[in-house]
């Protein structure tokens, strides 16, 4: 019998405090040894960065921490300052439980607009290929097209590519602004039948994304809903209109771009190149990138003419996860870490997108030769170069950013560089399609067997989804390192995207070396297996964990859950799965958070969110939410304890599912499906 029961693995609604920054002065708070050079030399240099802001900010406002501001009307902010007399409520009368939970349920509804409004971009970017009305893009996987039409209940026989293109793309455009009652095409389509008959009888299926968002603000203007229950259960409904917009996101990014492949590669900064004009792709949004990437190959010639031995490419942030995962581009750095790039002085362009993007790069890139180019629309720095984003122009668009990197490259020809010369080797490009294919070489008819019969047998633990963001709260990269060291330890099957991932690329874990070092006996041993039957596909091996993609490829990581939920024969709470954003950071994670609780899973948040000024929304995220839903939140900022929460977790739903088994196999019953 497990060691605790899964009731006891949450934190207790008296909402313990938990030592939120050590050393919040110290600036030097990274375990990435590249990251800590280059902050060596930013204070010889007198620059600063994110570290140095973050350390200046202490101590932070007590009230905004816990969740008690209020800034929904302008008689405010009200700050929730007793538990008894005038000043325990806000001026309208709402309370502490109120305002936590509409804070953080308008973070839920600011991610879903995230993740959404890139997947509406790639709907649209896929229709007008479709259609014929751009030259740039084209339908490059047929077969992952017709996986989704058939998927979300769309005949292909008798077409072709473009016109089943265009339905899916109309299908999923429709996902965003449906006026009737069904529930999102792309949620019902890829989740277990317990997992919709759960959210029709709670009511939190969301009908359309943008309903879903618009309906969540309404709800949380002052003088509305106080009930924190119905709030923040409909800050699921916003969540699981978030999942819907990421998967849309990754099939038709699947489809325009192509299903990702097993790719080599390198992470961290060494993978600059002094003699190399160096273009640095930053983002969320594959579209442009992706372009930059194919045309920077056509173009090695011209950067040869300015003087330099090539164009050499990398990424930050998910942008760089989405080059990463099908062209092999390598990983500069990640989020807390994105200024320390330009400070190698070796950046000539860095081209971003939208989201996770610091204002800073800008400040930071006048000290150097660096050009900073936005591309979108609504995502603009001031002093900035700007080449707006066109469809169709995109093949232009890139060739002007590039020839403006080779002008940069010629500024600085002659400088010295400051390049950590750290970097390693990565193996990643896992989307769900690439994993099965690797289970097939064992078990081609039901690829998925191969995880759960290993699951069942004890050789693995569970699978743990490491995901999210940096946050200085904690030291940058350390909850990921250390947690994905403790879960590999004990045998549990890691697959990862995001920041979460990138850390881990950087400091080697996604490189076979890391399995010998870190993995348990049985998780070595089913490893070695998966490598042994995969040699002539895999000949560097297999890593310790599998780089699944970008933050909207959590989308594969919930399919793969379902999969396994589905071959075990039982509903997602009942599945030895956990996920975790050790550094969460963004209202995206928070999107994210939500959706894989209302799935059913146990998901750990190493950072803390503004929810600690009410022990009642506390234990609605921690203990109602898994009474309703079967997942729920583990707030814990101690990685080690988290590892073991984690562990504990898929030791418990490991044992409950066999047990369960048994008595079926006993009786001759179905598999008792509760939770």
């Amino acid at each position: 019998m497990p060691r605790f029961r899964e009731t006891s693995l949450k934190s207790t609604p008296s909402v313990p405090r938990k030592e939120r920054i050590k050393d919040p002065k110290n600036v030097m708070r990274s375990v990435d040894p590249a990251a800590l050079l280059m902050l060596e030399k930013a204070k010889e240099k007198n620059l600063i960065s994110s570290f140095d802001r973050f350390a200046a900010q202490q101590p932070q406002c007590a009230f905004g921490y816990e969740g008690i501001c209020c800034r929904i009307c302008f008689q405010g902010p009200c700050r929730i300052k007793a538990e008894v007399g005038p000043g325990s409520k806000g001026i309208c009368g709402a309370t502490a439980y109120t305002i936590v939970a509409r804070n953080v349920t308008r973070m839920m509804a600011g991610g879903a607009s995230a993740h959404s409004d890139h997947g509406r971009h790639i709907a649209h970017a896929l229709l007008h290929a479709a259609e014929g009305k751009i030259d740039d893009f084209k339908v490059t996987d047929v077969e992952k097209l017709k996986r989704v039409a058939d998927r979300v209940g769309i005949s292909t026989e008798g077409k072709d590519a473009n016109q089943l293109a265009k339905e899916v793309s109309l299908a999923a455009l429709e996902d965003f602004g449906r006026q009737t009652d069904e529930p999102c095409r792309w949620l019902w389509a890829y989740i277990t039948e317990g997992r919709r008959k759960k959210f029709e009888d709670c009511n939190i299926a969301p009908t359309s994304i943008d309903r879903a968002v618009v309906s969540m603000l309404h709800q949380t203007h002052i003088g509305t809903d106080a009930d924190p229950v119905n709030i923040i259960f409909g800050g699921l409904k916003t969540s699981l209109a978030d999942y819907t917009g990421m998967h849309i996101s990754t099939d038709l990014s699947d489809v325009l771009f192509g299903t990702p492949k097993p790719v080599v590669t390198e992470a961290n900064l060494g993978v600059l190149k002094a003699d190399k004009v160096n273009i640095i792709v930053h983002g969320h949004n594959p579209i442009l990138s992706q372009t930059v990437v194919n045309v920077a190959r056509e173009m090695e010639d011209d950067a040869k003419a300015a003087g330099a031995a090539g164009i050499q490419l990398s990424g930050i942030c998910c942008t760089g996860n989405e080059v990463l995962m099908r062209s092999g581009v390598p990983i500069a750095t990640n989020f807390s870490s994105q200024e320390l790039a330009i400070m190698t002085g070796a950046v000539d362009v860095m081209v971003v997108d939208v989201q996770c993007i610091m204002p800073s790069i800008r400040a930071i890139s006048e000290c150097y030769h660096t050009k900073i180019v936005t591309t979108m629309d609504n995502s603009k720095i001031p002093g900035s170069y700007h080449y707006a984003f066109d469809e169709k122009h995109a093949v232009e668009s890139a060739k002007e950013i590039i020839r403006l990197a080779i002008e940069a490259y010629k500024e600085r020809q002659g400088k010295e560089c400051d390049i950590p010369q750290i970097k390693n080797k990565v193996i990643a490009g896992f989307s769900l399609e690439a994993l099965l294919d690797l289970f097939s070489a064992i078990d081609p008819e039901t690829p998925i067997k191969v995880l759960t019969d290993a699951i069942e047998a004890g050789e693995i633990a569970g699978v743990a989804l490491l995901c999210g963001c940096n946050n200085l709260e904690s030291v940058h990269d350390n909850n990921h390192l250390t947690i994905a060291k403790e879960l590999a330890k004990n045998n549990v099957f890691l697959i990862g995207t995001g920041c979460a991932a990138q850390a881990l690329a950087k400091a080697g874990l996604l490189a076979p070396e890391a399995v010998e070092e870190y993995a348990g006996e049985g998780l070595k041993n089913f490893l070695h297996r998966l490598a042994d039957a995969n040699k002539d596909k895999l000949a560097d091996g297999l890593p310790l964990l599998f780089h699944m993609g970008s933050c909207v490829d959590n989308s594969r990581a919930h399919d793969l859950c379902t999969m396994m939920a589905e071959q075990l024969g039982v509903d997602i709470p009942k599945v030895p799965f956990v996920a975790a954003a050790p550094e969460a950071m963004s209202e995206k994670a928070v999107s994210i958070g939500g959706g894989a609780v209302a799935m059913g899973i146990p998901t750990l948040v190493g950072t803390m969110p503004p929810i600690e000024g009410s022990s009642l929304v506390y234990g609605i995220a921690t203990q109602i939410a898994f009474d309703v839903y079967g997942g729920y939140f583990i707030f814990e900022t101690d990685p080690m304890v988290a590892a073991e929460k984690l562990n504990a977790a898929l030791e418990y739903r490991t044992w409950k599912l066999g047990i369960h088994k048994q008595v079926a196999e006993k009786y001759g019953t179905r598999l008792c499906e509760n939770y």
